[in-house]
């Protein structure tokens, strides 16, 4: 009997292709369209995405509304996030608490173990790898998912190159549309810029002020959500002769503090919410501060519910909120949310 497995179909190509690769590799598959927030317009069209998939491929698709759960989990957190003054990564949130853990359970109920989907990395038994197309690698996000739930998961992906992802669908006339279509943007409910989403919620343009690091004010600000650590444009400096750039947010009195590139460097910062995939509770690892910085090597300690990551050299625009991922060369090891220095 084939293995039955479980895809993640958003109506986009790397989803489509995954389903592809698994029928042809002999699984019996079955589709699940997951509505995670409330754009009717944008579900609509996407899960008749998912439906032609579906159709050509001849397996079912279930449509899971998972809208209730990922509000709390994911969007709320976000929205409270940049309230309070933090950068948070929703994605990462999302694929703990949603794309592995919901829908992980919605394949249980369907007497389903494996899950699979369109991200780009690698799995090998109980350890998660980067993709092949390191442009595209998506192993960052996947630092908060649950230890127990990986030898469930499959990526077909992550051997393969997104130029030939999109050339294998393109090959296939039934396909080619989706093959061709605009990607999809990073936050799925994010259409243009973050601010759009907090302007729902509660006022975001709010004149403040600018202060340098020893308190002076030293200009004005559009509102303290429109900036994330290490932005450089958007308020004024008076009398400033080189970049400033924003270093903290003061979401209380609605201020920003500036300073010049050289202060943003951090080489030591604490972190909470830890998930690892390691027993150690002490160890070197590379360390990603953002999902598209350099990876630096740099010494982790877990003391507790927290750790302390020193670095050996200087991570720029460090932002509370963020994740701190950890590797062993390719292997993901986890990591942890930054708390600050």
């Amino acid at each position: 009997m084939a293995r039955k497995v479980l895809v993640g179909l958003s109506g986009g190509v790397d989803s489509t292709v995954t389903a592809l690769l698994l029928q042809k590799a002999g699984y019996a598959v079955t589709g699940v369209y997951m509505k995670l927030h409330e754009n009717e317009a944008y579900h609509r069209e996407n899960f008749a995405k998912a439906s032609r998939v579906a159709d050509y491929l001849g397996i079912d698709v279930h449509f899971l509304d998972l809208s209730d759960t990922f509000r709390e989990a994911v969007y709320d957190y976000f929205v409270e996030g940049y309230a309070a003054g933090i950068t948070p990564n929703p994605c990462v949130v999302c694929n703990r608490r949603i794309k592995f853990g919901a829908l992980v359970d919605f394949a249980h109920s369907l007497g389903i173990e494996t899950v699979a989907t369109g991200h780009y990395a690698r799995r090998e038994g109980e350890a998660i790898y980067m993709a092949r197309d390191k442009s595209k690698d998506q192993s960052y996000f996947l630092a908060e998912v649950r230890r127990e739930v990986i030898p469930r998961l499959l990526f077909p992906l992550g051997e393969r190159y997104k130029s030939d992802v999109k050339r294998l669908a393109a090959s296939i006339e039934p396909l080619r549309q989706i093959a061709e279509q605009k990607e999809s943007s990073e936050i799925c409910f994010v259409e243009n810029d973050y601010t759009e989403i907090l302007a729902r919620h509660m006022p975001i343009d709010r004149e403040g002020e600018v202060l340098n690091e020893a308190g002076e004010v030293v200009g004005s600000h559009r509102g303290y959500m429109h900036y994330t650590i290490g932005k450089r444009r958007g308020f004024t400096v008076r009398g400033a002769h080189e970049p400033h750039y924003v270093l903290s947010l003061d979401a209380r009195n609605n201020r920003i503090v500036v300073g010049t590139r050289d202060r943003l460097a951090k080489r030591r910062f604490r972190i909470g919410r830890i998930n690892l995939f390691t027993e150690a509770r002490e160890f070197y690892a590379l360390v990603k501060v953002r999902y598209r910085s350099e990876a630096v090597p740099g010494r982790i300690v877990i003391e507790g519910e927290e750790g302390i990551v020193e670095l050996e050299r200087d991570v720029f625009g460090l932002a509370q909120g963020q994740f701190a991922v950890f590797y062993e060369g390719e292997r993901l090891l986890g990591g942890g949310e930054i708390l600050g220095e």
